[in-house]
């Protein structure tokens, strides 16, 4: 039976606070998927991959000091969040799936050298790529994520926010990202995050995504997963963390990844204070800054 795609209207996003970028698209496995695009377009590409539930959106702070530092800077939007398509079903989301989709958008915009930052769920699905196709990333951060292949016992806040995203019924886009980051949002940046989803037949994939990470070694996901950490294993090029020093979700996740990665040998790493989940919220400014130390300015 054919999937039930919905697509955000676009006088949804008609007013989005400090977030001027035109949308740009290319189509993967027959859905639209957006991303931003700031910066020379023949300067090294710095990758910024954002997790459950938010968008491109959460890296306003961060677009702007990375492009004006002489970067191409892309955000792409997971399918099933922000401007890109929504399949309606939780049922059509998978692990393999997203990072297929994702892979499909690298290989469109034949990105190499490319700087990654990911976080949360862009973690899971940037962390299988690096480990699945290494020669793509010259240098890679990792904010508040990680790998997980069923074997790590989950903290219990994620139990908890597990059942809420399935079986709640309702769920406060905005409200969530308030919850997980330590500035106050305006009331403009709530709104625009609670945009894409205008009822709740847009909401499939954002309630999906807490069920597919691996909890147990015998997930669908965890053969790929532990493949790419013997990948990771060998992976000597830049690897920072820059992990929050507010987060219950993913603490003590950037050890493991200093002690597993070779490239975290040489790198440096920082915690970023202030800051919850949503680090991109409560410290962009900080995090660009740190990315820029060790990238250097190109202009």
């Amino acid at each position: 039976m054919p999937r039930e795609v919905f697509r955000t209207p676009d006088a949804r996003f008609a007013h989005l606070p400090g977030f001027a970028y035109p949308p740009r698209y290319i189509e993967v496995d027959g859905l639209r998927m957006h991303y931003v695009e700031a910066g020379p377009a023949d300067a090294p590409p710095v990758v910024l991959l954002h997790g459950e539930p938010s968008w491109s959106y959460l890296y306003r702070h961060m677009i702007a000091p990375l492009a004006a530092a002489g970067y191409r800077v892309l955000a792409p939007d997971l399918i099933g969040c922000g401007r890109s398509d929504k399949p309606g079903a939780i049922a059509d989301y998978s692990y393999a799936e997203h990072v297929a989709w994702i892979g499909a958008w690298f290989e469109q915009l034949a990105l190499k050298g490319v700087t990654l930052f990911c976080q949360d769920w862009g973690s899971l699905i940037g962390l299988r790529l690096v480990g699945e196709r290494p020669d793509t990333f010259a240098r890679v951060f990792v904010g508040n994520g990680f790998l997980p292949t069923g074997d790590e016992k989950m903290p219990m806040p994620f139990s908890a926010w597990r059942a809420f995203a399935r079986y709640s019924p309702v769920f406060p886009v905005g409200a969530i990202l308030q919850a997980g980051s330590r500035r106050w949002l305006s009331r403009g940046e709530r709104a625009a995050y609670n945009a894409p989803f205008p009822d709740k037949r847009y909401t499939a994939g954002i309630r999906a995504f807490p069920g597919l990470v691996p909890m147990t070694p015998d997930d669908p996901a965890t053969p790929a997963n532990r493949a790419a950490w013997q990948a990771l294993a060998c992976f000597s090029r830049p690897f920072h963390t820059c992990f929050a020093d507010g987060d219950p979700i993913t603490r003590g996740a950037d050890r493991a990844l200093r002690r597993r990665v070779p490239g975290a040998a040489e790198a440096a790493h920082t915690t970023i204070a202030r800051a919850r989940h949503f680090l991109q919220e409560d410290q962009g400014d900080k995090i660009a800054a740190f990315m820029l130390a060790q990238m250097g300015a190109l202009r």
